[in-house]
């Protein structure tokens, strides 16, 4: 059995969580740090989550998944599988992805895991391609620079 392998990064934002939750929930906000798309979900468990953006006219769905958890501005989870990445559209194949808020004196520190890659489809791949890009840390620096330095 490989060992289980995931992503974590924090980072402390200076706003309230209230902020960054509305980062992470808000489709006219999430555009704007993640690679233009949106983020449409009821954000209630067992709902629905798509990750959809245009590219050149088009509507293209990046990611899909189902909320599993929500507890409002305090954490998140969802699953989350690419339909473009060759890999069966099955559970097995959805990574699971948990932001999680914490404040202290008007400061927010967002952790965020994304895995277990040990489990999925070309996992160990996907997940070196992710560390090679930096795991989550260009897209928590792009929050963080929206919320303390606005657009």
């Amino acid at each position: 059995m490989n060992d289980p392998l995931f992503i974590e990064n924090e980072i402390e934002i200076n706003a309230p969580k209230e902020k960054v939750w509305q980062a992470l929930t808000d489709p006219t906000v999430t555009k704007k740090y993640m690679f233009g798309c949106e983020v449409i979900s009821s954000f209630k468990e067992g709902d629905s989550m798509v990750w959809e953006g245009d590219v050149e006219g088009e509507r293209i769905m990046f990611v899909k998944g189902n909320i599993v958890k929500c507890d409002i501005n305090h954490e998140l989870v969802y699953t989350a599988f690419d339909p473009t990445s060759g890999a069966e559209d099955i559970p097995d194949n959805y990574l699971t992805i948990t932001y999680r808020l914490t404040e202290s004196a008007g400061k927010t520190t967002l952790f965020v895991s994304q895995g277990d890659f040990a489990k999925v489809h070309d996992g160990e791949v996907r997940f070196q391609s992710s560390m090679d890009n930096g795991g989550w840390i260009g897209q928590l620096m792009s929050i963080k620079q929206l919320l303390e330095e606005g657009e």
